[in-house]
């Protein structure tokens, strides 16, 4: 029996207490993640951090949680009540939804049943998840547009911009993962990591992802939708009490499941770093869950990485990355992908695999090569300005003489 095959043998109870574990994980993974990011911002920017309650500070997201339920709830009287109530509850509820299909663990045995801790696995389990983040979007939306005021519904309309021009870099970065592992099932592609990681195999996929995943959950250097220098608290600004801890909670809970999706597509999902396979076994095969936390962690330490050290960009720029650059790239590496997967299935020889290879790389130092040279001549063009012919005498401008020089480059 395959490790698939044992999701349909597991009793309604079993479920029941694979599903509450994993919600209790993802709440867990919430609160020590705001711990530690506040903790390793403060590190990067030599501040101390939170040290006061509890050892180390570990229980202050728990006290800013009680202080978060216990506020004054406030509505704002242009609102819609209903929906304005409803959008967080949207948020919060679909970022738990995609776990169902995340392998955490291996074959383990879980109160005597020999069982996955994963709660289902459907042939399009990673389609599954996209459109579960696709739905997530609309309490973002509902919440900038019920909230009757201009600054969170500019935020909503970002965020909508901001989730289809980036989720469409993430789903055809995807693309290629499901060419090489033949399936989109989230079990089939750790199987098929046994070997070598996707990470390796499709870097380029794994990088794009690993941006598209930012700009996914409207982190910095990507949180337009909630930049404070501009919307003040974009979506969420007339939200407070229990209604704004739902987003905070929805907000981690999402870096979390695109964390744990690149470690399920990418990372090998819960095997152990090549050449430590061996302690796959350890503990009755819960030892497979420490290094699927790990990769969590490692991929949660990136977000804060970014946070602490690049500038938010502007929404122009984010935008023209998002549509200029992911998504031709994606496509690009799709055709590539594609074209190397059939040359391997029809056994074609190394010299004519080599030689695609060596064409591709070529094709991509022109293009970066013809792009370095337009920007620089856009650059000496912007420093030399570009003035309208005068139709009054005036005096001349100092420093506009073009030197020879910067002749010879824009004729080039």
């Amino acid at each position: 029996m395959s490790a698939s095959d044992l999701l349909g043998t597991d009793p309604g109870w079993i479920i029941l207490v694979k599903g509450l574990l994993i919600f209790v994980f993802c709440v867990v993974c919430t609160l020590l993640a705001i711990w530690a990011e506040r903790r390793w911002v403060s590190f990067m920017q030599q501040r101390v951090g939170p040290n006061r309650t509890g050892k180390f500070g570990l229980l202050q997201s728990l006290a800013d949680g009680v202080k978060l339920a216990l506020k004054e709830d406030l509505i704002p009287k242009a609102a819609d009540r209903i929906v304005f109530v409803i959008a967080p509850i949207i948020s919060a509820t679909t970022c738990f939804m995609s776990f169902a299909v995340i392998p955490f663990t291996g074959k383990v045995n879980l109160f005597g049943h020999k069982t996955l801790m994963q709660l289902t696995d459907i042939p399009v389990g990673v389609l599954y998840v996209l459109a579960i983040a696709s739905v997530g979007v609309y309490g973002i939306v509902l919440a900038g547009w019920s909230s009757g005021s201009t600054y969170p519904l500019l935020g909503g309309l970002r965020s909508s911009a901001q989730v289809i021009s980036y989720e469409v870099a993430m789903g055809l970065s995807l693309v290629a993962v499901f060419i090489y592992s033949g399936s989109m099932s989230t079990s089939d592609i750790v199987a098929a990591q046994h070997h070598w990681w996707f990470s390796v195999v499709l870097f380029p996929s794994f990088v794009i992802y690993a941006i598209s995943m930012v700009g996914e959950t409207n982190r910095a250097p990507f949180d337009l939708a909630e930049a404070e220098g501009e919307l003040v608290g974009g979506f969420h600004t007339e939200y407070s009490s229990l209604k704004f801890a739902l987003f905070f909670l929805a907000e981690y809970v999402n870096i979390v499941g695109v964390s744990a999706l690149a470690t399920t597509l990418f990372m090998g999902g819960y095997h152990a770093i090549p050449g430590l396979g061996f302690t796959e076994n350890w503990l009755g095969g819960w030892f497979t869950m420490v290094w699927f936390v790990i990769k969590l962690i490692g991929f949660f330490f990136f977000f804060v990485w970014l946070r602490g050290t690049l500038p938010r960009m502007r929404y122009d720029q984010f935008m023209k990355f998002g549509w200029k650059v992911l998504i031709p790239s994606s496509l690009f590496w799709i055709l590539v992908v594609s074209t190397l997967r059939v040359m391997s299935q029809r056994n074609e020889s190394r010299m004519v695999i080599a030689g695609f290879t060596v064409g591709i790389v070529l094709i991509i130092v022109a293009i970066t090569s013809f792009y370095e040279s337009a920007k620089k001549k856009q650059a000496i063009l912007d420093q030399i300005g570009d003035f309208p012919e005068p139709s009054f005498p005036v005096p001349a401008i100092p420093n506009i003489a073009i030197s020879q020089s910067a002749k010879e480059q824009i004729n080039d």
